[in-house]
């Protein structure tokens, strides 16, 4: 014999001290894919470029991009 449960998303939350609102958060942030490629694409032919050279480049391209942001995702590219 087989039981299903269910149990609400509120009483679940409630049960672990979990703030429901952190459980339907949805980013808002846009897809950035095409800049990781062309971040990628950059150290590929440019391999002795820092990140702050790759970003120079990124912002005469027209990319609106902040140096933090070009920072973060050269390091998780392992550039």
């Amino acid at each position: 014999m087989r039981v299903e449960w269910a149990i609400s998303i509120r009483r679940a939350c409630a049960a672990i001290r979990f703030d429901p609102k952190t459980y339907r958060y949805k980013s808002r942030r846009p897809g950035q894919a095409a800049l990781e490629q062309r971040i990628k694409e950059i150290c590929q032919t440019r391999v002795r470029f820092g990140y702050r050279r790759v970003h120079v480049l990124l912002r005469r391209e027209g990319w609106a991009i902040n140096q933090k942001k070009t920072y973060r995702l050269y390091k998780e590219l392992g550039s």
